[in-house]
């Protein structure tokens, strides 16, 4: 079987230029799209051809493989899957922010956590999907300013996600001013610290929140080593990405996990139909157990 690897310069012509025009052909894009789906549940669907032809094109530089063909062999013999998980981060959309979709944590602040004072001490919560960090460190901030010093001493967050790459970033803590827009600025002098990164200024997460939070790889298509029971699930804006009978999969996992009156929190570009996976609707994008 010839290598996808070039054996020579003079056997195959690399150059940057080459590999720029390389065409992401259709059976390309249709066999990347199963290897994605078969291994996160990601449905990339007619019409992302470009996108994922942009996101992956430095993989071919990177590896001097000159066609999405040869690079697709790569995969297939890389024992080590380690170009898999490459292409599963490059092709992973991590949009987020802090206090993002707001209504959540509002009404965290005055329906949930007021609540769970009332019956002891113990609080889990997870945040699936959490990309860099924003979400996790958002529903620390919160629980510090609801609780302030009579914070539970048993109160964990856990924070998964598929990309080892945005892992790192979300264990770093460390932000550009611009993603901070969304944070009350109370919260600021008590939450950050300044630091210079590069010349630029740069706004590190305190490790009284860094310690809330612990940060583990996850594939959500895999099994789960946690065991629960939480009372608060954060899934949002990422089911949007598959398809509907693996949301309604994943959202009998969750219904699980839960403790009785626990509370799961989708994206309110989501929607689940509540009564067929025995949630009970509370408000757009919020369901109880």
């Amino acid at each position: 079987m010839q290598s996808p690897l070039p054996l020579s310069d003079e056997k195959q012509d690399l150059s940057n230029e080459n590999i720029f025009q390389a065409l992401l052909h259709p059976r390309d894009f249709e066999q990347i799209s199963q290897i994605v789906y078969r291994y996160s549940g990601i449905r990339l669907n007619p019409g992302k051809e470009e996108l994922v032809r942009s996101r992956l094109i430095k993989r071919l530089r990177a590896l001097h493989v000159n066609s999405f063909s040869a690079y697709l062999q790569h995969i297939k013999e890389d024992r080590t899957v380690q170009e898999l998980h490459i292409m599963i981060d490059a092709l992973t959309t991590n949009k987020t922010s802090f206090f993002r979709e707001n209504q959540h944590f509002e009404y965290m602040r005055n329906h949930i956590l007021p609540e769970l004072k009332q019956h002891g001490s113990r609080l889990r919560i997870w945040s699936a999907g959490c990309s860099s960090g924003e979400e996790p460190y958002s529903i620390a901030m919160l629980l510090q300013e609801e609780w302030g010093q009579t914070t539970p001493a048993d109160i964990r967050i856990l924070a998964t996600d598929i990309s080892t790459r945005i892992l790192a970033k979300a264990r770093a803590g460390e932000y550009e001013k611009e993603s901070l827009k969304d944070v009350p600025p109370a919260y600021m002098s008590k939450y950050f610290s300044t630091v210079r990164v590069h010349s630029n200024n740069m706004y590190t997460i305190r490790d009284n929140i860094k310690r809330m939070v612990r940060f583990a790889k996850l594939n959500l298509m895999d099994e789960w080593p946690m065991k629960g029971p939480f009372e608060i699930i954060f899934c949002r804006n990422v089911m949007i990405y598959f398809d509907s009978a693996t949301q309604g999969r994943l959202v009998r996992r969750f219904y699980n996990l839960l403790v009785p009156g626990g509370h799961l929190l989708v994206g309110h570009s989501e929607s689940l139909v509540a009564n067929s996976c025995g949630f009970k609707y509370v408000q757009p994008a919020t369901y109880a157990k």
